[in-house]
């Protein structure tokens, strides 16, 4: 892998000034709904906009990542996200200025970053050693983690300073410059797979997928751990800031300080388990970093002070790199790299899908029953799946270090 850190950077930073102005549109969208509607109901149908293409397209996505060269579906999708803002830019300035719009955007967003997103994992293995990948996706979650932080302030600050259609156009800028340096710079050979004569259809190649994973049953059991896992998550992930405005009062700042807790444990998160590396085993990684998890949703559910709540947000935080570096990690090494683009597919169509899902069932009973409760509940679960995730002999084996096992 010639010039891999050079690749490497390039790729990075081409990704992460994409995904600060896609931030900032994200937030400012989500800010101007708020205000303009006061309506949960329109906040609703935006969220679910902006999951159900990436939950739809996720396979046929995968597909496509085996197929296809790689570096150009990223470009196509960022290309495809850029045209569509910058037309609804135009329309704003134009005056036309409808809800059903933003509803729109939030869609086809969701569309390429369902593009996206199984290309940019089946693309590391190819420019980064198999030795530097976890401490290449610790440094690409340490990197989202900021953009976590700063985007929402920023977006805030812009909001009070310029217009939606500002906003708009600084990110049609972002993904521009993000495209050329990926065009001009960021040179890489096609996969195998994608260099071939294809001679399967779209619903062979996605079967022999299914088939892939039929033969691997540590796959099987990856991915009925983590759907399971991320529908219990759903508490922790989306009902906390109701829970605090209900247990220690509706202060903004509040609200704020939770977010700014969990983004700054996830930036040290990113940042531990790219200089340690985690342990020799990768599921010893995951398990002890979804047993934090575990604890700490147990914990958020009895927490007395405030303050402490954000000790344990900020702890959450920290464990969520440990958990996802590993995780994909152990992808990258272990599939087949013809079948990558289909196996990331998958994982994200789970990872898309399973806490919406965990909404839907606990959204309802947090107006029955109180959300720390819930938390408790889930957290005593979650404790009891990171058990059997830590016992598990098939992800066991396949956690173990390359030169340690075979495929």
């Amino acid at each position: 892998m010639e010039n891999w850190k050079r690749n490497i950077i390039l790729f990075l930073s081409s990704q992460t000034i994409s995904l600060f102005g896609s931030s900032l549109v994200q937030y400012a969208i989500m800010w101007y709904i708020t205000l303009t509607t006061e309506s949960g109901l329109m906040m609703t149908l935006y969220i679910v906009c902006g999951f159900i293409p990436t939950f739809l397209l996720s396979p046929v996505a995968g597909v496509w990542a085996d197929r296809y060269n790689r570096k150009r579906l990223i470009i196509m999708a960022d290309g495809m996200i850029a045209i569509a803002t910058f037309i609804l830019a135009i329309v704003f300035l134009l005056g036309y200025k409808e809800i059903w719009l933003l509803f729109v955007m939030a869609a086809i967003r969701a569309v390429g970053a369902g593009i996206q997103s199984p290309a940019v994992g089946a693309i590391l293995p190819q420019i980064v050693p198999s030795d530097k990948l976890t401490q290449v996706n610790g440094i690409n979650g340490t990197l989202q983690a900021v953009m976590m932080f700063v985007a929402p302030m920023a977006s805030a600050a812009l909001l009070t300073m310029a217009t939606l259609e500002a906003i708009f156009f600084i990110d049609v800028i972002t993904a521009a410059i993000a495209i050329l340096t990926l065009l001009l710079f960021f040179k890489i050979p096609v996969h195998v797979k994608a260099a071939a004569e294809q001679t399967t259809s779209y619903l062979a190649d996605f079967k022999q997928g299914l088939t892939y994973i039929q033969q691997h049953p540590y796959l099987k059991s990856f991915f009925l751990f983590f759907a399971v896992f991320f529908v219990l998550m759903a508490p922790a992930s989306f009902l906390t800031p109701l829970q605090v405005t209900r247990t220690f009062g509706d202060d903004v700042w509040r609200l704020t300080a939770i977010e700014i807790a969990f983004s700054i444990g996830m930036m040290a998160g990113g940042a531990i388990i790219a200089s340690w590396g985690g342990f020799r085993n990768k599921v010893h990684t995951m398990a002890f970093a979804s047993l934090i998890m575990a604890v700490c949703t147990f914990a958020l559910g009895i927490a007395p002070f405030f303050w402490l709540y954000l000790a344990f947000m900020g702890a959450f935080g920290i464990a969520v790199p440990l958990f996802n570096t590993p995780t994909t990690v152990m992808i990258q090494e272990r599939v087949d790299e013809s079948y990558l683009g289909r196996i990331f597919g998958i994982f994200s169509m789970i990872s898309t899908s399973m806490m919406p899902i965990g909404m839907l069932i606990f959204g309802p009973i947090a107006d029955v029953i109180a959300i720390e409760w819930l938390l408790i509940g889930t957290g005593a679960l979650m404790v009891v799946m990171s058990l059997l995730l830590s016992r598990n002999k098939q992800l066991l084996e396949m956690g173990k270090p390359l030169q340690s096992t075979s495929i």
